[in-house]
Parts: structure tokens; C-alpha cells; sequence
């Protein structure tokens, strides 16, 4: 069973940036796109950003031009690097291939507050 954690979150004020980092255990076989997704206080997790294994992305609206999704297959490992932070952004961000295949895992904070 493959395993994801994810891992760079934290507390930052509005404007800054943070780089996330997935990395996953085994091989993913069911799938060749990943995405990040989040979950805000209070609503309903929500897709952001997916990658293919050959480097093609698409992005929620409101992320775009400010999130870069990546993939190194090399290191199992995703990243999200997120600039320009707004507290709009506050959630707890989790990866899962796409479809969603895995079992969710525990995610990492991202708090954007001045």
C-alpha cells in the first residue's frame, strides 16, 4: 500500500511563500496525475492543482499564477510551491493521486495571518 506524507507547512503572513512537499512510498501504479487539494476551517476539502507523470498542470482559479505545482518521480515527491499568500489560503493541504486512490493522509498547515 503506497503511503503519502506531506510536509512544509506553516505560519506565515500575508504575501509570503511556503513550499509543500508530498513524498510517496512505493509505486504508484493507478495513475499518472497527482494533485494537491485542501481543506479550509469549516468547508468541504477542495481540489487546487494536479500534475501528469510528463509535466502537463491545471489549476484551481483562484491559485493560478500565484501556486506551481511539480513532480520528481526520481524522489516520490510532489511539491506546491505557493506564493504570494493570502489568509484565504489557510487550510490543511493533502496530495492523492488523481483519481483519488489512496488513503487520505494526516496533511500539513498552512496559516496565513498578519
Amino acid at each position: 500500500q503506497v503511503q503519502l506524507v506531506e510536509s512544509g507547512g506553516g505560519l506565515v503572513q500575508p504575501g509570503e511563500s511556503l513550499r509543500l512537499s508530498c513524498v510517496y512510498s512505493g509505486t504508484i501504479f493507478a495513475t499518472n496525475w497527482l494533485a494537491w487539494h485542501r481543506q479550509a476551517p469549516g468547508k468541504q476539502r477542495e481540489w487546487i492543482a494536479s500534475i501528469s507523470e510528463d509535466g502537463r498542470t491545471q489549476y484551481k482559479d483562484d491559485v493560478a499564477g500565484r501556486f506551481t505545482i511539480s513532480w520528481d518521480n526520481a524522489k516520490n515527491s510532489m511539491y506546491l510551491q505557493m506564493n504570494n499568500l493570502t489568509p484565504d489560503d489557510t487550510a490543511v493541504y493533502y496530495c492523492n493521486t488523481v483519481p483519488i486512490t489512496l488513503e487520505w493522509a494526516r496533511g500539513t498547515q498552512v496559516t496565513v495571518s498578519s
